[in-house]
């Protein structure tokens, strides 16, 4: 007879509470000081666990990304590419200007750095992909990954990073004609 288990686990509830420490402490203090004790301590979790589950807490933010964008923003499908895109690019426009914006901005900029992160940008290039591939299944002439990359979303990222305000619908839909404008059949 196999043991009941109980419903998310005590790995669930660690997770959980880690998660939420990172956010509380973002919301009182400066990136830069942040760091893996203080999660422990915020989070009444054991420092040597978070070293152990997470090891760096640029894995750790990526761990938090992953789970964020896995449940609250996944890639649509809407039957159709352009509405695939656009709604897509809505999205991240959204995601990149809602509260947790500073936490998605900071796990890509951390996640094109070195081993320790990124997860969640190859889980969403997956993701993309995927769509990208539905839309050539339906007979539609789809954009490559780099092309959504490089004329949709790096944009998005670029204009929240570097003029520290996110862009609104309609320039995310202007993305979205720009690329599809590079598409022979689109």
């Amino acid at each position: 007879m196999e043991p009941a288990r109980r419903p998310g686990g005590r790995s669930a509830k660690v997770r959980a509470a880690v998660h939420e420490a990172v956010l509380d402490l973002l919301r009182e203090e400066d990136w830069d000081d942040l760091s893996l004790p203080k999660v422990a301590e915020r989070s009444g979790v054991h420092q040597a666990t978070l070293y152990r589950r997470w090891g760096t807490l640029n894995s750790l933010i990526d761990d938090m990304v992953t789970e964020k964008l896995a449940h609250g923003s996944p890639v649509p499908d809407t039957g159709t590419l352009r509405g695939d895109l656009e709604a897509y690019a809505l999205q991240v426009a959204d995601d990149v200007a809602g509260p947790l914006g500073s936490l998605y901005l900071r796990a890509a900029m951390v996640g094109t750095r070195g081993p320790e992160g990124g997860t969640y940008l190859v889980q969403r290039a997956v993701s993309l992909q995927e769509m990208l591939e539905r839309a050539a299944g339906r007979g539609e002439d789809p954009p490559t990954l780099l092309e959504l990359m490089e004329v949709v979303i790096a944009p998005l990222y670029y204009h929240a990073i570097f003029f520290s305000r996110p862009v609104g619908h309609e320039h995310a839909r202007t993305l979205v004609d720009r690329l599809l404008s590079l598409c022979p059949t689109s």
